[in-house]
């Protein structure tokens, strides 16, 4: 089949300034185009070429402005350009495009990706929101939880929901236990920022509000453990380390922390593997309903014990690799939590190797294509 897979507005493909919907495309489309002639439609970048073939895939890119109205014009007229007629249409995250994508390509086979709840009156009307539903033969959705918000939002998306939950690169991503480089890395980057004798809670994420870090500094005042560091890695946005409001309160908190607080700021997307390895205990302070977070897919596959909330997807993918916090807002509960795991060191071992161990049986991006190619080919 010919396929055109198009992107968001946000980030570019590849996943060069990162994003989770980037990630994903870059993780299964290489599997994906051993069957089937792929296009991917994206956002232009300053880094990357209007047009190109790499890997047998065409990337095609178009302005944005990081704005949906300006994507979803120059998106269209690149449908109208098109010379080839394409067989299937696949659209992440974006249920606006399909009316307009439809009316260009009233015969193609189209299917949505959705990484987050965008039938939610809030992004999308109800009617608009059943007008694309019907035009769309299969919505996959990330998580359970979408799903079921999705058939929640339009009742007419029953029946059409598909979960197919992410992967991870289990070469890049592993404990450092089984990987001599990751060792090596490990001991640099602990040496460097003074954490080589400290039991490292390692948070990775966007610093904004939702997110959480705050109340992850402040739960460092109620720990018993007396050798602990804490690390925020990210910035206020995909590779922006802009000092933002929120930003300099998390700092200020950090700099009066009884426990160290390293912020080393925004990691690009090929070095974050790195950073993973560094960590004794992942803690995703998620106060928001998150769809499911894909860094947990990366703390998994690193071997590191997990601490997440019951918000949204992320205890989807918690069994017994790791422990869930009833009450995000809550510091004391954190602490009380963190200190359970440090207090058995050998409990906290096991469980980042279960983690480990369902990465590699569940979360592949071998096993995402698989599902996505069932779905396209029409078995699944």
């Amino acid at each position: 089949m010919k396929v055109l897979m198009i992107s968001t507005e946000k980030l570019p493909v590849p996943n060069i300034r990162g994003g989770a919907i980037q990630t994903y495309i870059c993780g299964v489309m290489g599997l994906l185009a051993k069957r089937h002639k792929i296009t991917i439609l994206g956002r232009t970048d300053p880094d990357l070429p209007v047009d190109e073939i790499s890997g047998g895939i065409r990337f095609a890119r178009v302005e944005s402005n990081g704005q949906f109205d300006v994507y979803r014009k120059n998106v269209i007229d690149f449908l109208k350009r098109a010379k080839n007629p394409y067989d299937l249409i696949h659209m992440f995250n974006r249920p606006k495009l399909v009316i307009p994508v439809r009316q260009v390509y009233p015969d193609a086979r189209i299917l949505l990706s959705m990484h987050n709840d965008m039938f939610n009156p809030g992004k999308i009307s109800r009617s608009e929101g059943e007008a694309a539903v019907e035009e769309t033969e299969r919505i996959i959705t990330i998580s359970d939880f979408i799903g079921e918000k999705i058939c929640k939002d339009i009742p007419k998306a029953v029946g059409k929901t598909k979960t197919i939950y992410s992967g991870v690169d289990l070469k890049r991503f592993i404990p450092w236990s089984m990987s001599e480089q990751a060792r090596l890395t490990r001991n640099r980057l602990r040496a460097e920022y003074g954490l080589t004798h400290k039991k490292v809670i390692l948070f990775v994420g966007r610093l904004t509000p939702k997110k959480g870090p705050h109340v992850l500094i402040r739960a460092m005042s109620y720990l018993k453990q007396n050798n602990a560091a804490l690390v925020l890695v990210g910035g206020s946005w995909y590779s922006d380390n802009t000092i933002t409001d929120y930003v300099a309160y998390v700092k200020a908190l950090a700099a009066r922390s009884p426990h160290p607080v390293i912020i080393p700021g925004y990691i690009p997307t090929d070095q974050i593997h790195q950073w993973f390895s560094v960590g004794d205990v992942f803690v995703l302070t998620s106060l928001w309903e998150e769809p499911l977070a894909r860094v947990l897919y990366e703390a998994m596959a690193s071997g590191l014990p997990i601490l997440t909330t019951a918000r949204g997807g992320n205890t989807e993918v918690v069994q017994n690799n790791g422990l869930i916090v009833k009450n995000p807002e809550n510091p004391q509960e954190y602490a009380e939590k963190l200190d359970e795991l440090f207090s058995h060191p050998k409990r906290g071992q096991q469980m980042g190797m279960n983690g480990r161990r369902m990465a590699e049986e569940r979360f592949s991006w071998n096993r995402v294509a698989e599902e996505i190619l069932h779905v396209w080919e029409g078995s699944g």
